[in-house]
This record gives C-alpha cells, sequence and structure tokens, in this order.
C-alpha cells in the first residue's frame, strides 16, 4: 500500500496561497532529494552508474539544478529540453538525446552541446553526417526488440511503436559505425511506461545484455555504456505497491555478472527515469469553487484539464485530498471537475470523498511528473505556477502563472 500524504498543512498551504493564488503545482524538494539518492544507492554497484532525468516529465531548470546536485544529468528529446539543459548548466555527456523524426537543426544543437545523441533509425546516420559535417566521438543506437519484448499499456507494444531499431539493424548500425571510424558506442531501449512491474525491467536489462555480449563477439566492439531506460511507475493508487528500487538493482547486478562482467565486459549502467524521481512529489493545489446537484454530484475546482491533462486523456486515477478534512468520513460520491469546454475534464469520477464545501481547499497527488509538463492552452486557459517547497521550508516561484499578454503574445505581430 502506498501512503498518499501531503507534506504542508491546511495552515501552511493557506499562507502560501494568500501569496500565489490556486492553481498550482507544488514540489517537495527534500523528498525529491531523498528519492534521488535512494536510486543512486540502488545501482551503486554499477560502473560510472549514470542517471539521465527524462527532462519531459517535468521540464523546469529549477527542478534539473536540484537533481544535478546529485549528479543527475539530463534525458533529452527536443530543442526546448536541450535549451533547459543550458538554463540548468548541463553540458556534454551529461546531456542524452534521445529524439525521433529529428529536424536536423535538433541534432546540430545536439552536436554542438557535445550531448550523447542517440539514433532512432538506421537511416538517421547519414541524416546526421550530412546535417552536422560529421559524426560524433560518441554514438548510441535505440532498440526495438519487437516481438522479444511483452507490451506495456502506455507505451504500447514494442512491435506497434515507432521507435527504434530491429535486431538486424542495431547491428548492421555498429559495424557501419565501426566502419566509419567511431570508437565509443552505447546502447539503449525505452519499452515501458509506468510499469510496476520489477521484473519487466530485469527482463529488458537481460535483453540488451545479451546483445551487448554478441555485438563484443561478433564486431569486435565492447559497449562503453547500455542506457536500460525509464518507464519505472509510481503508485497513483493507494492499493498500489512502489517499484522496490533496492530489489530491481539487485537483480540487474545478478544478470549484469551472469551475462557480461563473467565475459571481461563491464559496460557502464545509464538510466533515465523520469516519473518514479519526481512524480509522487508534485501536488496540484486548487480550489472548489462550484457545487452541481443533477444526475451526478459535482464539485467545480479552479484548476482544470489544461493544469494536468492525464485524469481526461488516459482516465488515469491520482488521489485527491481535501485539506483540513483528512480523516473526516469519505460519505459522499462526486465527480470533480474544471472548466473546460470538454466532458472529459474530470480528475475524479464517482470518487467517494468528505463533503467538499466552496472554498475548500483540494490538493491532487502524483503531478510531480507529466503534470504542468503536459499542459497546454485550449479554450485560453492559462497555464499554472510552479513551486518549490524547499528543505528549509520556504517556498519558491520557479515558473510564473501565465498571463492573457503570454497568451496573445504570437497574435501581436
Amino acid at each position: 500500500m502506498s501512503e498518499k500524504k501531503v507534506p504542508f498543512t491546511k495552515d501552511q498551504i493557506e499562507k502560501i496561497i494568500e501569496k500565489f493564488p490556486t492553481p498550482f503545482h507544488i514540489y517537495d524538494e527534500k523528498a525529491i532529494l531523498e528519492n534521488a539518492r535512494r536510486l543512486k544507492k540502488a545501482f551503486a554497484w554499477a560502473p560510472k552508474f549514470q542517471e539521465y532525468f527524462a527532462v519531459k516529465a517535468l521540464p523546469n531548470p529549477s527542478i534539473m539544478k536540484v537533481l544535478k546536485k546529485e549528479g543527475f544529468g539530463a534525458d533529452c528529446s527536443s530543442m526546448a529540453e536541450l535549451l533547459l539543459c543550458e538554463m540548468a548548466d548541463i553540458t556534454g555527456e551529461q546531456i542524452m538525446f534521445t529524439s525521433n523524426e529529428t529536424p536536423a537543426y535538433e541534432y546540430q544543437k545536439a552536436f554542438s552541446q557535445n550531448a550523447i545523441i542517440n539514433l532512432d533509425d538506421f537511416t538517421h546516420i547519414q541524416y546526421l553526417e550530412e546535417s552536422c559535417g560529421t559524426l560524433p566521438e560518441v554514438i548510441c543506437f535505440r532498440y526495438n526488440p519487437g516481438p522479444l519484448k511483452g507490451g506495456n499499456e502506455i507505451i504500447g507494444t514494442p512491435q506497434e511503436a515507432k521507435y527504434g531499431l530491429t535486431r538486424e539493424q542495431m547491428f548492421e548500425a555498429y559495424r557501419v559505425m565501426k566502419e566509419k571510424g567511431c570508437k565509443r558506442f552505447g546502447m539503449h531501449t525505452m519499452v515501458a511506461s509506468n510499469e510496476l512491474n520489477v521484473d519487466y525491467f530485469v527482463e529488458t536489462a537481460v535483453i540488451l545484455f545479451e546483445m551487448a555480449a554478441e555485438i563484443a563477439e561478433q564486431i569486435g566492439i565492447d559497449l562503453e555504456f547500455i542506457n536500460l531506460g525509464g518507464g519505472i511507475g509510481i503508485p497513483y493508487k493507494p492499493e498500489q505497491h512502489e517499484v522496490n528500487l533496492e530489489e530491481l538493482g539487485e537483480k540487474v547486478r545478478v544478470q549484469y555478472e551472469k551475462i557480461l562482467a563473467s565475459k571481461g565486459l563491464k559496460p557502464y549502467i545509464y538510466l533515465e527515469c523520469g516519473r518514479v524521481i519526481t512524480g509522487p512529489y508534485g501536488y496540484l493545489v486548487t480550489t472548489a469553487v462550484h457545487e452541481k446537484h443533477i444526475y451526478k454530484e459535482y464539485i467545480g475546482v479552479d484548476a482544470c484539464m489544461a493544469n494536468l491533462m492525464r485524469p481526461g486523456m488516459y482516465g488515469a486515477y491520482h488521489h485527491v485530498t481535501v485539506m483540513g478534512k483528512e480523516n473526516a468520513e469519505k460519505d459522499h460520491v462526486y465527480d470533480v471537475v474544471g472548466s473546460l469546454c470538454e466532458n472529459c475534464d474530470k480528475f475524479a469520477v464517482d470518487r467517494k470523498l468528505p463533503k467538499i464545501d466552496k472554498g475548500d481547499i483540494v490538493v491532487i497527488h502524483d503531478t510531480g511528473a507529466h503534470g504542468h509538463a503536459m499542459g497546454f492552452n485550449y479554450n485560453g486557459k492559462l497555464r499554472s505556477a510552479e513551486l518549490l517547497l524547499k528543505e528549509d521550508g520556504n517556498v519558491e516561484l520557479i515558473r510564473r502563472a501565465e498571463t492573457h499578454d503570454d497568451l496573445f503574445a504570437t497574435l501581436k505581430f
């Protein structure tokens, strides 16, 4: 079971709201740092272990700087994310650039930053060389294991995914790059999203380790690193259990020793987790502004799907806490909804909650990944502020709320 608590009291959040009106996302720095250290410790056995934080999960340079203090790099997939690295002073091979259908200017930017470029397709070898005029010192390829790997609900089955190279293409890609004079090589895959089964990730590691051993034997390339990807999930529902990172690290270690180290191969191990690092430690704070009694009971809040897309897009569960009523009986059934002109704009459906009154502070849990990041402006809705609850208890504004001037800036030209 996962315990759903908030890192502030009703009095504390009311004082924060006096300065920063709802809605806003707030992130718990202390919890994020403790969790980052836990992941590092679980993989401390691995040679030069490196975590590249998946910027897409929480693209804010203040968060990236917090994680940089723990030695985390950045996993990027777009120009904007590369630029955020510059804002966070993350440089060189602390950046892993994994994109698909990549425009030339993005490759050129990653190349100029000396980022590790992870190619998504065999044809991108020539495209990268033509775009940058040469090839980088280190190159990586993203593997799509196809029928070797079962599917994951969010990301889909590998055979139907647009990402990566086939097994045959991987071998040919390394041969080609060796002939072109490349000396440093990596391998990557990403086949899961929000997965809670430890053994799913161990199985993925085995697939990559066995391929790395074959590449060493057949092509004579000892991979410098293996990026096991990300996709480690979090327990959005109270009845779910978090992934045991210590068990995961140990099981991967056993396979590493068995498949690679026993053959004298010792590639570095990388991860690119996002959700599991920050997801549980973000909260969307909103205020109940309306109640409605028709065929169902509704509570309208001042946040909407523009602030948190996941429930409307995926039907995803996010836990809800009503501040000051944590221990009250959950004797009402509500749909908690926003003001967007879409019927899917619902944070909770048929949810048992304590009686909610207008003016109550409603906190939506687990928004520290793919929350604000997936915001949008449909209906002209403005994206909210982001706050950081510092280790010392102070609160820092790390992204101001949008204004209508921001929204209309591209129209005034």
